[in-house]
């Protein structure tokens, strides 16, 4: 995936970290679902697909370690945009890479019920 910034979007030399990656991320889901519809996700290299989930897990868990609470891992809502068979293929991936198994996961999983379920979804942008 090679990504060709314009010149409205921010540059890796920008100030604001957080607001490159708000830019980036709508341009990584973008160029992923294009490769997704036409069959080319083989494309991608593994170490561009290992660096953008190592990226979102470890900001994932700063975010939810960082505010005690559990924000939306996935868009959508249900399985309309990610598949249990999908989800269930990364995360067993990620244990198996860490050397974790089930039981590690049944005993470190969140026990706490999140109300994000029942919020309607914010609507894709474009």
């Amino acid at each position: 995936m090679v990504m060709f910034m314009s010149s409205s979007e921010p540059n890796s030399q920008g100030n604001d970290p957080a607001n490159d990656l708000e830019v980036i991320s709508n341009r990584v889901w973008e160029d992923a679902k294009a490769l997704l519809s036409e069959g080319d996700a083989g494309r991608v290299s593994d170490v561009a697909v290992a660096r953008i989930m190592t990226a979102a897990i470890k900001l994932y868990a700063a975010k939810a370690d960082g505010e005690m609470r559990s924000p939306k891992a996935v868009l959508g809502q249900g399985d309309e945009i990610v598949t249990p068979t999908e989800a269930l293929t990364s995360v067993t991936e990620i244990l198996r890479a860490l050397r974790l198994g089930p039981m590690e996961f049944g005993l470190w999983s969140r026990r706490r019920p999140e109300d994000y379920h029942d919020i309607p979804p914010e609507p894709l942008k474009d």
